[in-house]
């Protein structure tokens, strides 16, 4: 799985002019699977992503995790995450896992950062969306699972 992580202000995904999930200050994911992506590797990314200290604390520091600052998780599944552009001008998506994969391995990590008692809010699987945010600091973070570990 990849996911890239960004820390919001906020974050919300519009689907068809409807605001379908917002969150206020958190985590904006957004996720890639692939198709040898297990529950382990969705059980280390949710573990990740709700401890990952990047929020800062009163001395300005990044020592706080979303959990420690009651923060939420807006999770948009993105299979262009997966992109190959080393040959030719067009993007070849053939890493990124079959549809069917891809929705039951995003919907786990929802499942499971909510487990976490995180306010955690999705995008529509699927769909176009219009993801709107603002990136706090600005934070960006590529976090990539493989075979249940952070790569």
């Amino acid at each position: 799985m990849r996911a890239l992580v960004q820390r919001v202000e906020h974050a919300d995904v519009t689907v068809d002019g409807e605001v379908i999930a917002s969150i206020g200050p958190g985590l904006l994911v957004l996720v890639g699977a692939v198709n040898s992506d297990t529950s382990a590797d969705v059980s280390t990314l949710a573990a990740k992503l709700v401890t990952m200290r990047i929020f800062s604390d009163v001395e300005g520091k990044m020592n706080l995790s979303v959990q420690d600052t009651g923060g939420s998780v807006l999770v948009v599944s993105q299979f262009t995450l997966l992109a190959d552009i080393r040959r030719g001008r067009r993007p070849s998506f053939t890493a990124a896992a079959q549809p069917d994969h891809a929705r039951s391995l995003i919907d786990r990590l929802v499942s499971e950062i909510g487990d976490r008692d995180i306010r955690v809010e999705s995008g529509r699987f699927g769909a176009s969306m219009d993801v709107s945010l603002v990136n706090s600091g600005p934070v960006t973070i590529i976090v990539d699972v493989v075979d249940g570990q952070v790569a």
